[in-house]
C-alpha cells in the first residue's frame, strides 16, 4: 500500500475522493490508493455476494461491494470486499457505512498482512462488527473470526472439503461454492 504522501484532514479525504477516479482508503491522515485485483480476486468477491444475496433476500440487512466505505469515527474508512449492516442508520448516507456486522476481505499478496493485523485492528473498534472473514486466493482457506461475548475475538479456519459457517448472519455453504470458477 503506497499513501498520499501528506496529511489529510477526514474532511479533505472526503472531498478529494468525490473528485478522484481512483479510489483510496483513509487511516490517520493518510490516503491509499486502491489497486485493481485479480481475475480470482474479483470471482472469489462475486461469488461471496452471489451466495450473501440469495441468503438474505428481503431482510432488512443490506450487503455491499467494494465501493461503499465504512467508517469508524475519524481514523478510517476503508472498502471492504463485502460487508453487511443490519442497522437502519446505515440507510442514511448512501456512500459511508458505520454499523457492518460482518466484513469479508478477499486476500492479496500486496495487502495480506495488513488485512490480516492493522486492518483486523482497526475493525475491532466498530462495536457493532460481529464477524470478520478472510478469504484466501492461493488455497481454498477462510478465516472467520468471531467476537465473543468477553469482547475478545476467536478464529475458526475452513479448509477444501468444509462447509463455512457464518454465524454473524446464519449463513452455511460448501467451501467449494466459494471457490467456483477460479483459473488455476
Amino acid at each position: 500500500m503506497i499513501a498520499v504522501p501528506h496529511y489529510l484532514s477526514p474532511e479533505e479525504y472526503l472531498d478529494l475522493e468525490t473528485q478522484s477516479p481512483i479510489r483510496h482508503e483513509y487511516r490517520r491522515g493518510l490516503a491509499y490508493a486502491m489497486a485493481g485485483g485479480t481475475d480470482n480476486h474479483d470471482r472469489l468477491a462475486l461469488n461471496l455476494l452471489t451466495l450473501i444475496n440469495l441468503h438474505l433476500g428481503d431482510s432488512e440487512c443490506r450487503f455491499h461491494s467494494g465501493n461503499v466505505k465504512v467508517n469508524y469515527q475519524d481514523e478510517f474508512y476503508d472498502y471492504p470486499d463485502a460487508f453487511i449492516t443490519c442497522d437502519p442508520r446505515d440507510r442514511a448516507d448512501r456512500y459511508i457505512k458505520r454499523y457492518p456486522k460482518l466484513i469479508a476481505e478477499v486476500l492479496s499478496p500486496s495487502t495480506q498482512a495488513f488485512d490480516l493485523s492493522e486492518k483486523f485492528d482497526d475493525y475491532q473498534k466498530l462495536a457493532s462488527l460481529e464477524e470478520y472473514m478472510l478469504i484466501f486466493q492461493d488455497s481454498q482457506r477462510v478465516e472467520c473470526r468471531r467476537r465473543t461475548p468477553g469482547n475478545t475475538w476467536e478464529s475458526v479456519v475452513y479448509r477444501m472439503g468444509d462447509r463455512v459457517l457464518l454465524k454473524s448472519i446464519d449463513l452455511e455453504f460448501a467451501i467449494a461454492d466459494l471457490y467456483r470458477g477460479l483459473d488455476g
